[in-house]
């Protein structure tokens, strides 16, 4: 009896540690939610006041990040994303905002078709075992870049 209690100690603190937790998937997904739509909240707001895309973008994602919960932060797509689907589903609580949602997957198109030119260009582009991969030093720099 003793020695399943110590099992079940020793299993649920490999769950702990592992962050599986004994909360629902729902709870995840809520939050998620929300920081997607608080930052559809201040990308909106500060477009809707004059701002640029780029700034607004930094508020907007700097939020999402921050309140993301996990080990891994959101991607600028995801970012994106999240900040698209919480407008489409309440566009009333995001008047004229449906203008600028095109702005934030321009931007993410952009550096994906400037970082395929860099490794097509990039004479500093290093090889391994003597065959030419052209990967650039700045492929592992921007994939961390968000």
């Amino acid at each position: 009896m003793a020695n399943n209690r110590h099992r079940i100690a020793f299993c649920l603190s490999l769950l702990g540690l592992a962050g599986i937790g004994l909360t629902t998937p729902t709870s995840a997904m809520a939050a998620a939610n929300e920081s997607g739509e608080q930052g559809a909240k201040i990308y909106c707001y500060m477009r809707n006041n004059g701002n640029n895309h780029d700034v607004s973008w930094s508020a907007s994602y700097a939020v999402i990040k921050r309140q993301t919960g996990g080990v891994f932060k959101s991607s600028p797509e995801h970012a994106s994303v999240m900040i698209t689907e919480a407008v489409v589903e309440q566009p009333e609580n995001y008047p004229n905002c449906g203008q600028y949602l095109g702005d934030l997957f321009k931007d993410h198109k952009k550096s994906a078709e400037k970082s395929g030119k860099e490794t097509e260009t990039n004479p500093n582009s290093y090889t391994s075992d003597n065959t030419n991969n052209n990967v650039s030093d700045t492929d592992s720099e921007q994939r961390y870049n968000y």
